[in-house]
């Protein structure tokens, strides 16, 4: 009698391994936004606020993109936890100062994911890699940007709200060729 049920593979390469940690290590960006969120939210800084609450959603999607891949490939895989976030802070920059080198981290460990995939051969997993390089760049230089402006803002809260009801930093829509996520993206 022949089973129906999909074969999984259950031996991952040094790729597939890393692969799966990333899925932990965007839960926990999720996570950590969502606390810089209400950190935000509970001083009455909305646009920050929901900037970060955006934020959270879009590393979520990422851990579920991740997910999807592995699914399709017939990799098992495992969710995993996470870490309690960092909640408590001093001042509205350390928030954003934070969420840059969470950013500059996360990049380091997509281009490890990358070199790993090319060492391997998997160009398959090296191609399905490239959105999230580009999207890389992207949420540094965002981060990057809202740090200056925090900056130049000089503690005037203020005038960070204003530039993100005007700029809407990093917000830049929905990418076409971004991966599907498991479930769907939020």
């Amino acid at each position: 009698m022949a089973s129906n049920v999909k074969k999984i593979l259950t031996k991952k390469s040094k790729f597939h391994e890393l692969l799966q940690a990333q899925v932990g290590n965007e839960f926990a960006a999720s996570q950590q936004y969502i606390a810089l969120a209400v950190w935000f939210d509970n001083e009455d800084l909305p646009r920050l606020a929901s900037h970060f609450y955006k934020q959270a959603l879009e590393e979520r999607n990422h851990a579920m993109m991740i997910v999807r891949f592995l699914m399709d490939n017939d990799i098992a895989i495992t969710i995993p936890g996470v870490g309690t976030p960092i909640n408590e802070f001093k001042a509205p920059r350390d928030l954003v100062a934070l969420a840059l080198a969470q950013e500059q981290q996360v990049t380091d460990q997509i281009v490890a994911l990358a070199s790993a995939a090319r060492e391997e051969g998997d160009y398959i997993g090296e191609q399905f890699l490239q959105w999230f390089l580009k999207e890389q760049v992207e949420e540094v230089s965002s981060m990057k940007t809202l740090l200056t402006i925090m900056d130049r803002a000089d503690g005037n809260m203020f005038y960070v709200e204003t530039f993100l009801t005007r700029e809407h930093v990093g917000d830049e829509g929905a990418d076409s060729g971004a991966p599907s996520a498991a479930g769907g993206a939020l």
